[in-house]
């Protein structure tokens, strides 16, 4: 056989045993999903992937925005979205499993001592020193079993909100909706995701009867399908329903 030859055949049957070492490193482990195979009408914005959050980069373990849960989770969620279409709304993701290393990366930006932070809209009147103590921001986190979920609602068929996309500063996260910026075309639930204020709990008596209208609404679909609000935050939202709750730290990986 001609040296050219076997060169080819030596290169294609190397390139043919790394292929499943490659397919193997990209996997979800057993029982977790990409929520698109499940139901890709449910809208997603994972922010933990971007800038848009209050830490102000990508966070590590995020290397896609996808939204990857345990089945159960994510079937759950499709139940969710199927009982809001009738009455014209849709959900909207923020965040779903996170890696561990991506809540030690949280932990050590609100430890940091430096509490004059750029991204200061998503804690106006709190000291980020303290967003531990007061519950915004976990040790150990729900997310990194894949059972809990951050969302909102969207409206079906509207077209995105006009201006909100062509702000060129980020107003408060607890200020009028049109103020806040980011291009978010959620349903105004009083404040925006990630809002480390007083008017982020759900109950709160400082939003108006609009808002808590949205927030029950949602709340309200959610539970009937089995997940429990945490009342310090509108958004997340974890599904107890699995035996399984043990923290990963895999990376978040684009869906081939």
């Amino acid at each position: 056989m001609p040296a050219k030859r076997v060169l080819f055949v030596t290169l294609v049957a190397s390139l043919a045993c790394l292929a499943p070492a490659f397919a193997q490193q990209t996997r979800l482990p057993s029982g977790f999903v990409y929520l698109r195979d499940i139901d890709p009408t449910i809208d997603q914005d994972i922010r933990y992937s971007g800038n848009n959050n209050f830490v102000g980069q990508a966070l590590p373990g995020y290397d896609a925005g996808e939204c990857i849960l345990q089945t159960p989770v994510a079937q759950a969620l499709k139940q969710v979205q199927a009982e809001l279409a009738p009455a014209g709304f849709a959900l909207k993701v923020y965040d779903c499993y996170r890696p561990t290393r991506a809540v030690q990366a949280m932990r050590q930006w609100a430890n940091d001592g430096r509490d004059e932070s750029p991204t200061k809209r998503f804690f106006p009147s709190m000291s980020k020193r303290t967003l531990f103590a007061a519950g915004y921001i976990a040790p150990i986190s729900a997310h990194s079993a894949g059972i809990a979920v951050d969302l909102t609602m969207i409206r079906l068929g509207n077209a995105p909100r006009v201006g909100a996309r062509s702000v060129q500063r980020y107003g408060s996260c607890a200020g009028p909706i049109m103020q806040r910026g980011g291009g978010d075309d959620s349903v105004d639930m009083g404040t925006g995701y990630d809002c480390f204020d007083l008017r982020s709990h759900t109950a709160s008596p400082q939003i108006s009867d609009e808002h808590r209208r949205m927030r029950t609404t949602l709340a309200t679909a959610m539970a009937r399908h089995g997940f429990r609000n945490y009342s310090r935050e509108w958004w997340h939202f974890t599904y107890n329903r699995v035996p399984n709750r043990v923290h990963r730290d895999f990376p978040i990986r684009p869906r081939n």
